[in-house]
């Protein structure tokens, strides 16, 4: 059995246990008993089943939705999930941190709280964990003096500050971290700006993304990751962008 399949009917036991207990004051499912049937049947037992993206994929794509969205009450389980489809702890350090920087330090911090638990009890040390400052990978050097020139002649007279952190520290140092790879750092980001409705940033990263090595199949598929995840007012705004970016691709 795979490790989705093995959690999808441990969820579905614990939820057939909990009816013959005493009703818990904050089961969502006893409000709302629809609500338990799209979860086990359409997203559980469908979505997270679809070939199109791996379960490791759509569990980046879901804990980055969730951590940008300050969405934490399911975050354990999506955590565990994570760790048992093959995300490993360092990876998953290494998304809370990269969030920070894409969806906010309140919203990192809060998921670092519930991480810190969910590590505990499946005894994860410190031996596990990215170092602070480790070695950073290449940097394209071309690439990124074209990309700083851009960056700062559009906004160095309205925010240097700005120019100045999103080169020295973004570029030249969260992105070259080793410990997640730049092909899920993209998809990290890509996910966390269509979870926040954030789609003006969205055609300069997506764009990275596939140049990183996420296809388009595997685009689209996180997209309908998301549409459940993050709603689909967000996903369909997100489209039309994503629909530009595939289309000037090189075919």
């Amino acid at each position: 059995m795979s490790p989705l399949a093995t959690v999808i009917a441990v969820l579905c036991l614990v939820t057939a246990s909990a009816a013959q207990a005493e009703p818990s004051k904050k089961d969502p499912h006893m409000v709302a008993p629809a609500l338990e049937r799209y979860t086990r049947d359409t997203l559980l037992g469908g979505v997270w089943k679809r070939p199109g993206l791996s379960a490791r994929d759509r569990s980046i794509v879901t804990l980055a939705a969730m951590i940008a969205r300050h969405q934490t009450v399911e975050l354990p389980f999506y955590l565990g999930l994570a760790l048992d489809s093959g995300v490993t702890p360092r990876e998953i350090s290494e998304i809370i941190t990269h969030l920070a920087f894409y969806s906010g330090w309140g919203n990192a911090t809060a998921a670092a709280v519930v991480a810190k638990d969910v590590f505990a009890a499946r005894q994860i040390g410190s031996d596990q964990l990215p170092a602070a400052a480790p070695a950073l990978l290449p940097l394209d050097e071309a690439a990124e003096a074209q990309r700083a020139t851009r960056v700062g002649e559009q906004f160095d007279a309205v925010a240097p500050g700005v120019v100045q952190y999103t080169t020295d520290v973004l570029f030249r140092d969260l992105w070259l971290r080793p410990d997640l790879a730049p092909r899920d750092r993209s998809l990290v980001t890509v996910s966390a700006l269509v979870a926040t409705g954030q789609v003006a940033q969205l055609p300069y990263h997506l764009s990275r993304a596939m140049d990183n090595g996420l296809t388009q199949p595997q685009a689209a598929e996180a997209l309908t990751q998301l549409a459940f995840y993050a709603g689909w007012p967000n996903v369909f705004s997100a489209l039309p962008v994503a629909r530009d970016v595939f289309e000037k691709r090189p075919k």
